[in-house]
């Protein structure tokens, strides 16, 4: 039981200080732009930065390898970034489909809907849906859930690791800062309302949403050697499409069906999660089918 209650901490406090970093150097920067409204952006982007560079101090502690982590070569690994864009797109698509089907996504009619408009949503969507699956992919799917596989059983650091992950998307506050008020100490009043945040009830369905996709995605890390590239892909090829699910479809706030989503983003919720939960047990249902076959 202490081996768990460690392993489950030591995240935590490498996530404090992080943040704790974040708010600091954010600080700085805010100051020395003269503009304290970019505090609360910066806490976030530089606390990503400074949790993907823990990544190497923690593989030099625990003498691992970058295949350790999920990595494999790169040859292979960019045919995986393909095959695992499919997969998502596979295993979300359904989900859209059901919601337009079901009024809960309305096309976006006032939209100029234009050749030039969607190659550049499409362009920029893909970019940043690449540069957040790299991130996320590398710090849960990669060195946290290999570290807590290296001390716990494969079950444990599953749900350790998916529940950090889901628990991170909650971190941030929607304080505003007075200018007058605005200090070396500002950062740090955000990150304390941040971490209250995760623990909102509100935010409950979003949360169990997010993690089953966490659990979905170390699932594919653990069954498949060095898959890292193929978790990169897959969690691409959803945030891509929740983004242009995001600018073509409008969300139908009248909709009885609207239950069927959470107010994190309209995609994540309960479909969501009955959906990506099935298609894990279907998995294992298989699998254990086809050994005993």
């Amino acid at each position: 039981m202490k081996k768990y209650l460690i392993c489950s901490i030591v995240p935590l406090l490498v996530l404090l200080t992080a943040s704790s970093m974040a708010c600091l150097l954010g600080y700085l920067i805010a100051l020395g732009l003269d503009d304290q409204s970019m505090l609360r952006k910066l806490i976030i982007r530089l606390t990503q930065i400074f949790l993907l560079l823990s990544i190497f101090p923690a593989m030099a502690y625990l003498n691992f390898k970058k295949e350790d982590l999920g990595y494999t070569a790169r040859s292979k690994f960019l045919k995986q970034l393909p095959q695992g864009f499919g997969l998502g797109l596979l295993t979300l698509l359904p989900v859209f489909i059901i919601l337009y089907a079901l009024g809960v996504n309305v096309i976006d009619q006032p939209q100029q809907w234009t050749i030039g408009f969607l190659a550049k949503k499409t362009g920029l969507s893909l970019l940043l849906a690449l540069l957040i699956a790299v991130v996320e992919e590398s710090v849960f799917r990669g060195m946290l859930l290999a570290g807590l596989k290296n001390k716990l059983p494969t079950i444990a650091a599953i749900v350790i690791s998916s529940t950090y992950f889901a628990a991170l998307h909650f971190l941030d506050s929607k304080t505003e800062i007075p200018a007058e008020e605005f200090n070396v100490f500002s950062g740090f009043i955000l990150l304390g309302n941040a971490f209250v945040n995760v623990l909102n009830p509100q935010n409950l369905s979003a949360f169990l949403s997010l993690l089953v996709v966490g659990i979905f995605l170390a699932v594919l890390r653990t069954q498949v050697k060095e898959s890292l590239g193929l978790c990169i892909g897959c969690h691409a090829g959803w945030v891509w499409q929740i983004k242009m699910n995001g600018s073509l479809f409008n969300t139908d706030f009248s909709s009885e069906y609207l239950y069927l989503v959470s107010s994190y983003n309209h995609v994540v919720g309960p479909l969501v999660t009955g959906w990506l939960g099935l298609a894990i047990v279907g998995y294992f249902v298989y699998k254990k089918a086809r050994k005993a076959a």
